[in-house]
């Protein structure tokens, strides 16, 4: 084989050069991907560190994760980066102790049998007393009712109300997607935010029917495993790790390099402006927020950069605690609770984090002290973080007091604040990603990831940087290097 046949074979790609903007998980992932075939890769991170919502550090000298703590370990991306980077002994599920909401006064069963909270088996639901007897006597409307249309999308909240009324949205389905979103259900796609919901809605008239029928084929399909994992130390780990992964590979990785501009250079080639330099590539791969994306694409693509500045984005808080375990004898043992926002309290939901992962119990990391946590905040709903630090600890252990009892002071607090944490999936965001994706696809050598386009969750972002190398990559194998544009 002649040099320039092995350029044109997968091999050639050690000759190419890639920039990465974004060192979140999906940055990463991508930076990862493309080292491993021989891709020159240099990842720009703008912040001063690396890793986007994922963040461990500790309290009281615990690990703690003051992020996402957690991963959908049913879908297998994120898991299987664990492993590739090192992580894999230190997979651990939680414990399996049930979550309840605080909701009409009391702590109450999470009830099972249920659809991100469109419940397919009402007697748990009833059981529960989440909902009162108006609300249980509206659900059996949804066997007779005509069938709701939903189109091209719908709001969750509005379709779901439609069928079952409002105080399953409010005190179910709310609190369940304002866990994954910080947002409101009335606002939230329910093609983007529960596919599976969608798919349902336009197939059948009863969304009861249309819960069972998925928990049936959930049951068929016979998965096993855990539901979630976390990482021992914190799934902030797991960004660290990918990092140094990619630079064992030969990647370099930056932080405090914030690209200003960004421009293509002919037909195959792009540059990244930075303050005090320039980074030529032959691809991008733009794992940046919708607000930082769009700005970098506003001279090259207008009107992708005007379909992701229309993104809202939501703020939430953060409250981690740490207490004597003595002091919190009398907790529920449960891994917490989640907060339905019309029952008008501060904090939105609470984990307790020494009883939900072994490796933060007594026999673990967190010995004689306790971690738990409260997050304050969704999308339309941020008045609550215009409070200091101090003051969102004390709303927080008032309402801590009186959901569970617990009036124990903390022995530290840390309050870890994400402004523009979570992008909004509105009503036509499935269509709005499409129109992004279509005008990226005009522009040879780029691609984009990131929570804004196909979920928010770890594994989703995994994918989504997995995906975004994908392309260009493909894009790298097939463009012509000068050597044979020369002839040679």
């Amino acid at each position: 084989m002649s040099q320039t046949q092995q350029r044109r074979s997968g091999g050639r790609a050690a000759a190419r050069r890639a920039v990465v903007i974004g060192g979140g998980i999906s940055g990463l992932t991508a930076a990862h991907a493309l080292a491993r075939v021989g891709v020159a890769v240099t990842v720009l991170e703008a912040s001063d560190r690396l890793g986007g919502k994922l963040l461990a550090d500790e309290i009281a000298g615990v690990p703690v994760d003051l992020g996402a703590e957690s991963i959908l370990a049913r879908r297998p991306e994120a898991v299987d980066l664990a492993r590739e980077v090192g992580l894999g002994d230190d997979l651990e599920a939680p414990a399996v102790l049930g979550a309840t909401l605080w909701t009409r006064g009391r702590l109450r069963p999470m009830p099972k049998g249920h659809v991100m909270g469109v419940p397919g088996d009402l007697a748990p639901l009833a059981a529960s007393g989440v909902l009162s007897a108006a609300g249980l006597a509206r659900l059996p409307l949804d066997h007779v009712l005509p069938r709701t249309e939903v189109g091209e999308d719908v709001a969750v909240g509005a379709y779901v109300a439609a069928r079952l009324g409002r105080e399953v949205v409010d005190r179910l389905v709310e609190p369940l997607l304002g866990g994954v979103y910080a947002g409101n259900a009335y606002r939230l796609s329910l093609r983007a935010a529960i596919p599976q919901l969608y798919g349902a809605a336009r197939g059948g008239r009863s969304l009861i029917e249309a819960a069972r029928e998925l928990q049936r084929k959930a049951a068929a399909a016979g998965a096993t495993g855990p539901v979630f994992n976390g990482v021992r130390g914190g799934v902030g780990r797991l960004p660290l790790a990918v990092a140094d992964a990619c630079r064992a590979l030969g990647a370099t990785v930056e932080t405090g390099a914030r690209v200003r501009e960004l421009r293509r250079t002919g037909p195959h080639g792009w540059q990244a402006v930075l303050d005090d330099r320039v980074v030529d590539a032959d691809a991008v791969v733009l794992a940046a927020p919708a607000p930082a994306a769009a700005r970098l694409l506003a001279a090259e693509s207008p009107v992708a950069a005007a379909e992701l500045g229309a993104v809202e984005y939501a703020g939430m808080a953060l409250v981690t605690m740490a207490f004597r375990r003595r002091d919190v004898h009398d907790l529920p043992v449960s891994s917490g609770f989640l907060v339905p926002p019309v029952d008008g309290r501060t904090i939105k939901a609470s984990t307790f984090s020494g009883h939900k992962w072994g490796w933060l119990g007594e026999q673990g990391a967190g010995g004689d002290v306790f971690v738990l946590r409260t997050s304050v905040g969704r999308h339309g709903e941020e008045s609550d973080l215009a409070w200091d630090d101090t003051d969102l600890v004390r709303l927080s252990r008032e309402d801590l007091a009186a959901a569970a009892g617990l009036r124990a002071a903390p022995v530290a607090a840390r309050v870890t604040r994400w402004e523009g944490g979570l992008p909004q999936y509105a009503v036509g965001h499935v269509a709005r990603v499409a129109r992004v994706r279509e005008q990226i696809a005009k522009l040879p050598g780029l691609a984009v990831c990131g929570a804004v386009y196909d979920g928010v969750g770890i594994p989703a972002c995994v994918g989504s940087g997995r995906k975004a190398a994908e392309q260009v990559l493909a894009g790298l194998t097939r463009v012509p290097d000068a050597a044979d544009d020369a002839g040679e």
